[in-house]
């Protein structure tokens, strides 16, 4: 995927990874960038320092999701990328509401699957397509002190891979970038938290690498070397993977009431 010429969406443009990818991609010339955000005030910053155009979107909600592609569709042009970024961090384990659980559900697996529904049908009738979806090294590893996260994030892996193996030979490409600690506004205060152990780095690099793999049509970003490692290391032995993790919590929780 060349981004010259295209029409680009990203959620979550506000601040963080999305306005790093807005800020990025508008250095290859595409032909349009919408940044979609609830903020919508920092959307529009965005949009004007990128050149693009501002929208505001909850993409918690479906409805809100498939008017935003319509209105783009019928008034600006067909959607070429969709960087399907925004995100949310909720902590804690099993105390954690409900109303967080489905709040992250909605907007950490949901959004990307709202996108791909109202999108896919119409980019495979005009020769394809791609998307970009943010997840998490949590994605592939699991999150300590963060179970909505986690999960959530294990989700968004999971449709990424379904979405490529059911419509990747019919022009749909898709990338899913599995960072672990970001500099953002979402990590602040988590600088020596279990996340950042291999270190925080920035959105910036995060926007570099998943535009590379845009541009060779690869799957799996990992900003973070070592996490193919770890990977690799609970692929051939769960069992001890899970005891290593349980050491890692302990570091960085509380010791647990006798």
């Amino acid at each position: 995927m060349d981004l010259q010429g295209k029409t680009i969406v990203i959620t979550g443009a506000a601040t963080g990874i999305g306005r790093a990818l807005a800020i990025a991609m508008a250095g290859y010339s595409p032909k349009h960038i919408v940044c979609a955000d609830l903020d919508g005030l920092g959307a529009q910053c965005t949009a004007d320092e990128t050149g693009g155009r501002a929208y505001t979107l909850d993409v918690g909600s479906d409805r809100a999701i498939a008017e935003m592609i319509d209105v783009i569709e019928d008034e600006i042009a067909p959607i070429d990328v969709f960087c399907s970024n925004a995100g949310i961090l909720r902590i804690g384990g099993l105390e954690t509401s409900l109303t967080d659980w489905q709040q992250s559900w909605d907007i950490n697996v949901m959004a990307h699957v709202s996108a791909a529904r109202h999108l896919v049908p119409r980019m495979i009738k005009r020769g394809g397509g791609y998307f970009l979806n943010i997840a998490s090294a949590a994605g592939l590893l699991n999150q300590i002190g963060a179970a909505s996260y986690g999960v959530s994030k294990h989700a968004a892996v999971g449709f990424s891979e379904w979405l490529a193996i059911t419509h990747g030979d019919q022009g749909i490409g898709v990338s899913v970038a599995c960072p672990q600690a970001v500099k953002t506004a979402m990590t602040e205060g988590m600088e020596h938290s279990a996340a950042a152990v291999d270190g925080m780095i920035s959105a910036e690099d995060v926007a570099n690498s998943c535009i590379e793999a845009i541009e060779s049509n690869r799957f799996l970003v990992l900003p973070h070397a070592k996490v193919e490692g770890y990977i690799q290391a609970k692929a051939a032995d769960y069992d001890r993977w899970i005891t290593g993790m349980q050491r890692l919590r302990d570091k960085f929780e509380l010791p647990k009431a006798d």
